[in-house]
């Protein structure tokens, strides 16, 4: 039975200095698998979003103030709410997003672990003291809050990337509005803001407004909004850098992939296949960090992708909230039909299909194409959906090449017996994240994360990086007893 009430709750309300309806009016939830309406959440506008803004500008200080042990403690508490309410949230995060169960369950831990990650910042030095050459002076450079971070985050891992940003920006003392993709809410905003009100957040620390495109540009745009933390497409993270650049606001852009899986001819095909499949496939390829490129090596490639393909055929498709399946729905048509029109214009320039390449409502069977060259669609563009394109190369060089010849550079795998010759193409690839023997989408949320490229600005999130992101450096000099000057 669902845990659930998918007609009454969140019927147009925004978490803004407590529940409100949202002036922007109300959204409706739509399970992908199924097309039914979860929940009619608040839809935040301009007005919510300028509300929120000076809100939390004025409730910022003082939690800035708020003695350390009580802010991680907060954090701490907002980490156990949330595994107390797993069941729930995940059962969320499968209707609404179309993930797995075990994506969602996965997800939920990660962002369990990232809190509580967040909640042992507050302890950890502000700063350092550096050496001076005048007698007497003390230099302390320290970590000081930017102030109001607006957060903009998607509707494909909903939770984690909401809290990657949200958790570390409270901890180091600064106010956060959160805009959650519509499509992702409640999952991904409404039952975060639940779980920190429960926790004790004070009031006005912390907003969540779902809201479409006009909402996130009153956000980027406030001028009581220090920072943005933006994870999305490149295209939109372009326009968020231009404006964040004119107002010489702080700006991390983590933004699309096109991530390379490189299959050398001394590679385990049967490990490498495994990893390509999994690359490629896990959340429907909905995640920035998907293998949307396959790099084979040409004396190991038929036997490659009859491996992956084989791999692909066995894997199950279908709702996750009733069936056990490998790959829900899409998130929508639209992006539906984008994946299914790069699939065809690709076959229609040479590619062939080997598997799949078919689909029944928003439910796209994972799908195999080899012969696809770098002129292709498959190539050259950013899938974010269950397709495995596979080109070959002959030399290291090339590989490389490859790799390089997308303006995206996020992650990219490498797979070989010799450790020391993926160690070397690494160090050629231009990526923000390389993974020997393993597959592109990783995430180890005490490890810096980010791109290069079309893939981001080179901000970074997760440990020590978390610092840096959220927060600004303040030199402050002290002396005993002041200069006297020549004039």
């Amino acid at each position: 039975m669902s845990s659930i009430d998918t007609k009454v709750m969140w019927t147009g309300l925004i978490f803004s200095d407590g529940w409100t309806n949202a002036i922007g009016g109300v959204h409706p939830v739509t399970e992908p698998s199924t097309g039914e309406t979860l929940a009619n959440v608040g839809l935040g506008g301009p007005e919510d979003i300028d509300r929120a803004a000076k809100s939390a500008a004025a409730a910022q200080e003082a939690w800035a103030s708020t003695p350390f042990d009580q802010r991680a403690a907060i954090l701490r508490e907002a980490a156990r709410l949330l595994k107390k309410r797993a069941p729930e949230i995940n059962e969320w995060n499968v209707r609404e997003c179309g993930s797995t169960t075990a994506k969602a369950q996965w997800e939920l831990h990660a962002t369990y672990e990232q809190l509580l990650a967040a909640a042992a910042m507050p302890m950890q030095s502000e700063g350092a003291l550096y050496p001076s050459a005048m007698p007497g002076r003390m230099n302390i450079c320290r970590h000081v809050p930017i102030g109001v971070v607006g957060v903009i985050a998607p509707w494909n891992f909903p939770i984690l990337l909401s809290m990657r940003s949200v958790a570390p920006a409270l901890a180091v003392g600064n106010a956060v509005v959160l805009k959650p993709d519509p499509q992702s809410a409640v999952s991904g905003g409404l039952l975060l803001a639940s779980v920190f009100e429960d926790a004790g957040l004070p009031s006005g620390v912390l907003h969540v407004i779902p809201g479409a495109a006009e909402a996130g540009d009153a956000l980027v745009r406030h001028p009581q909004v220090g920072m943005i933390s933006f994870t999305g497409s490149t295209a939109v993270g372009r326009s968020i850098g231009r404006i964040c650049g004119e107002m010489l606001k702080k700006v991390a852009l983590e933004l699309g992939g096109n991530n390379a899986i490189v299959i050398l001819e001394d590679a385990d095909l049967d490990a490498a296949s495994s990893n390509g499949a999994w690359g490629s496939f896990l959340h429907q390829g909905q995640i920035c960090m998907q293998t949307g490129r396959h790099l084979v090596h040409r004396a190991v490639a038929d036997e490659y992708a009859d491996k992956l393909a084989q791999r692909a055929r066995n894997l199950r498709v279908g709702n996750p909230h009733t069936e056990q399946v490998h790959l829900g729905p899409l998130i929508n048509k639209k992006q539906l039909d984008r994946i299914d029109d790069i699939v065809r214009k690709s076959v229609a320039a040479g590619a062939t299909l080997r598997v799949g390449g078919e689909f029944s409502k928003l439910f796209y069977s994972p799908t195999v194409l080899t012969g696809v060259t770098v002129d292709m669609p498959a190539f050259q563009e950013e899938i974010f959906g269950p397709v495995a394109p596979i080109t070959v190369f002959d030399t290291d060089d090339e590989a490389v090449q490859l790799v390089n010849g997308s303006p995206y550079g996020l992650a990219a795998a490498v797979h070989t017996s010799s450790l020391a010759r993926g160690l070397a193409l690494s160090a050629r690839i231009k990526a923000g994240m390389v993974h020997v023997n393993d597959q592109t989408v990783n995430n180890e949320f005490h490890v810096p994360f980010g791109g290069m490229g079309a893939s981001g600005n080179g901000g970074r999130f997760g440990g020590p990086a978390n610092f840096h992101e959220f927060t600004q450096t303040q030199w402050v000099s002290v002396l005993d007893k002041p200069i006297t000057y020549p004039f």
